[in-house]
């Protein structure tokens, strides 16, 4: 199997994995400069670095490596009493490189008005694919948004299901209305997408909690929601928003520390009390 082709099909397919790659040899080892290892999320792995206990430490690091999307650098040295104990009788040194290998996040954006007009171009421009929905299709074209990897006119529940939504997704709720709203949120919080957003006052968002409650779905189920959507940096233009949504996501992406507002227990509890003072 070729590890970059592998590599490839992975990222395509919007999984994560780590290549360990052996970067400097001192001696004499049971592989060379240069030698490869591709694990999976699933743990299984293509190439080589050599096999023995150098391979399945490695292959522990890479786990680690994916979990945590941050490199690592690890030494070994393979002298005679490790060679020995290893089964490797070479006596030599070898550094490994191990990166993560992450695959290009999407932003699916539910909503094409002027908000989505100015994220898809925002977000695109910070390393998002992005991916446009709307059931208008004067509104949801390629003239509107040239900029998005694939643009979709239809009804939401009819294009939800062709989505390819997973753990490195970032879905934000932006559509005409509440309704709308109500309607792919309920989708969404069924995914495990890494960011789901939704545009709109703490109010709004206590009612449709309501709503979606009504439904049978628990509360608990919309604690990893971001809403109101976006780092409070005082945002008011479409492109403000845009700019303050995109942080967010950035911040998510790269495990920031949690300095982002995110929907939850208090904050619904903190709308109620607001909310029963009037």
């Amino acid at each position: 199997m070729d590890i970059y082709e592998e590599l490839v099909r992975l990222r395509n397919l919007g999984q994560k994995c780590a290549l360990a790659t052996i970067v400097q040899v001192r001696g004499s080892i049971p592989s060379y400069e240069s030698a490869k290892l591709l694990v999976r999320e699933d743990g299984s792995m293509a190439g080589t670095i050599g096999g023995g206990c150098v391979e399945a430490d490695v292959w522990t690091a890479a786990r680690e490596v994916i979990a945590t999307e941050r490199p690592k650098h690890l030494t070994f040295n393979l002298g005679q009493d490790a060679a020995y104990d290893n089964g490797l009788i070479c006596g030599g040194q070898l550094d490994v490189f191990v990166e993560p290998v992450l695959p290009v996040p999407h932003a699916f954006i539910f909503g094409a008005g002027h908000i989505s007009k100015s994220l898809s171009k925002v977000a695109n421009l910070a390393g998002f694919a992005t991916v446009v929905i709307d059931n208008r299709d004067t509104f949801a074209n390629r003239e509107r948004f040239p900029e998005a990897a694939d643009v979709h006119a239809a009804e939401y529940e009819e294009v939800f299901p062709n989505l390819n939504i997973n753990e490195t997704s970032y879905l934000i709720i932006v559509t005409r209305g509440h309704r709308d709203d109500m309607r792919v949120l309920q989708l969404a919080i069924a995914t495990p997408a890494r960011y789901i957003a939704m545009i709109g006052s703490k109010r709004k968002v206590l009612n449709v909690v309501r709503e979606l409650e009504k439904e049978g779905i628990s509360r608990t189920a919309f604690d990893r929601i971001h809403a109101p959507m976006g780092l409070d940096i005082g945002a008011i233009s479409p492109e403000e928003i845009a700019i303050a949504v995109t942080a967010e996501m950035i911040a998510v992406r790269r495990n920031a520390p949690s300095n982002w507002r995110s929907l939850s227990l208090s904050v619904f509890a903190g709308a109620e009390q607001t909310a029963s003072a009037k």
